[in-house]
């Protein structure tokens, strides 16, 4: 079974035990890790049985996947952060260097501002772009969120923050994905794969370490338990239902401005 992730440190901690069978799977893994605008890209086409997506892309392929309930990203303290070289009054016309249309981040970033101007990049390209002047500002995610100070960059907003404070609810960034084609037995059995995973990973973290170093953009070790605190929490373990309440309010939103198609297909199994 083809399984997407990225290779920031939450996924990697997260799928640790599945890609090295150190729990029981209804099937062998086969990672296939790209960065997380690459797998919302590929989500479109219905390329990968399971992958985790961004929920901002989720919405876009809702009628061909369902959310798993487990191995998701959600979470208060979690959000993406727009940063920039010198202080901002405003983002109206600013270029914005954006990690991808089909993020999370970028679809908060269209909910708060509407004058901006987006400059796609791979995330791990954004805060040298902001260093070197070539945009205005750049919306940050994944373990930016502890280096960018390295960059001489300082925090404009926290989207998170942001959004906790206008809804009360967590944030949810990401989420694990099934094609509803697989059934809803196998979609179960993959969704206790997930989970029991990410516990044989709690259980044991210092076992993943080697693996989370080997696809981490950022190899301080502290910077990578610093992600995995930030990203692994009791949400990635069961969505829960006030997981399952700001994925709806999320999407309801950006539904109601047009920015995301409605669908009437169940969030999760």
């Amino acid at each position: 079974m083809e399984i997407g992730f990225s290779p920031c440190p939450n996924d990697t901690f997260t799928f640790y035990a599945l890609v090295h069978g150190k729990v029981p799977a209804p099937a062998p893994v086969r990672p296939v890790l790209e960065d997380v605008e690459t797998l919302n890209r590929w989500a479109l086409e219905g390329r990968l049985p399971l992958t985790k997506l961004s929920y901002a892309a989720y919405a876009r392929v809702r009628d061909r996947y369902v959310a798993l309930r487990s191995g998701g990203a959600l979470g208060r303290g979690v959000g993406p952060l727009i940063v920039a070289r010198r202080p901002l009054k405003s983002l109206k016309g600013a270029r914005v260097a954006v990690p991808g249309r089909n993020t999370t981040a970028f679809l908060l970033l269209s909910l708060y501002a509407e004058d901006f101007l987006p400059v796609e990049v791979r995330y791990d390209q954004i805060m040298p772009l902001v260093a070197r002047g070539e945009v205005e500002a750049g919306l940050i995610i994944h373990e930016s969120r502890f280096t960018y100070p390295e960059y001489g960059l300082g925090k404009v907003l926290d989207l998170g923050e942001w959004w906790e404070g206008w809804t009360g609810l967590p944030l949810p960034l990401g989420a694990i994905l099934a094609r509803r084609e697989l059934g809803e037995e196998a979609i179960r059995a993959w969704d206790e794969a997930v989970r029991g995973s990410l516990e044989y990973a709690l259980a044991h973290p210092e076992k993943t370490l080697p693996f989370l170093k080997a696809h981490a953009q950022e190899l301080s070790e502290e910077v990578i338990w610093a992600h995995v605190k930030t990203y692994v929490n009791a949400f990635s373990l069961d969505v829960g239902k006030e997981g399952e309440a700001a994925v709806r309010r999320l999407f309801q939103e950006a539904e109601a401005r047009g920015i995301l198609p409605a669908s009437s297909q169940p969030l999760f199994l």
